[in-house]
């Protein structure tokens, strides 16, 4: 493999570059286990996203979703923890966020609406996200996303 094209956590030295040339905050995505996470606040980054983007670059790698929790354990409230791959409905959203996650990341379907309709197929695509994510969370019972929680995940056996 070209040396070029190699990446590593040395990289994360060009941190303290971007942090000369923006105030923006820096996100680490690809974090997939708890160990990277701990090195991502060891180089002072202002947030993580976990993601395998797309599962494209190891066939049956760990899914977003399953790497959520052990990331969100490990990191605390230290960081806020961000969620890409596979969100393509309402009950998506509401899984991320009920296990902790403070947001996700919409890219895929944005990019079959844009390849289908334009701006307003993205447009509609995210209108009907919303709208999904609307009607699963007070399908949970919930009135805001601020009461979403893990217990909404489990069966009522598994309920505290």
């Amino acid at each position: 493999m070209d040396e070029n094209l190699r990446q590593s956590w040395a990289d994360m030295g060009t941190s303290a570059f971007l942090r000369e040339h923006t105030d923006l905050p820096i996100l680490l995505k690809g974090i997939l286990h708890p160990d990277d996470a701990k090195k991502a606040l060891v180089y002072g980054v202002d947030g993580i996203i976990v993601s395998n983007h797309g599962g494209r670059q190891v066939d049956g790698a760990v899914s977003a979703l399953d790497a959520l929790s052990p990331i969100l354990e490990t990191v605390g409230k230290e960081l806020p923890v961000l969620m890409d791959g596979g969100i393509r409905r309402g009950a998506d959203v509401i899984k991320a966020l009920s296990l902790g996650a403070k947001a996700v990341l919409v890219g895929r379907p944005c990019m079959y609406g844009l390849a289908v309709a334009g701006e307003q197929g993205v447009h509609e695509v995210l209108r009907n996200l919303l709208a999904d994510t609307d009607i699963t969370m007070a399908l949970s019972g919930c009135s805001s996303v601020a009461e979403l929680n893990r217990s909404i995940l489990l069966d009522d056996k598994h309920k505290r």
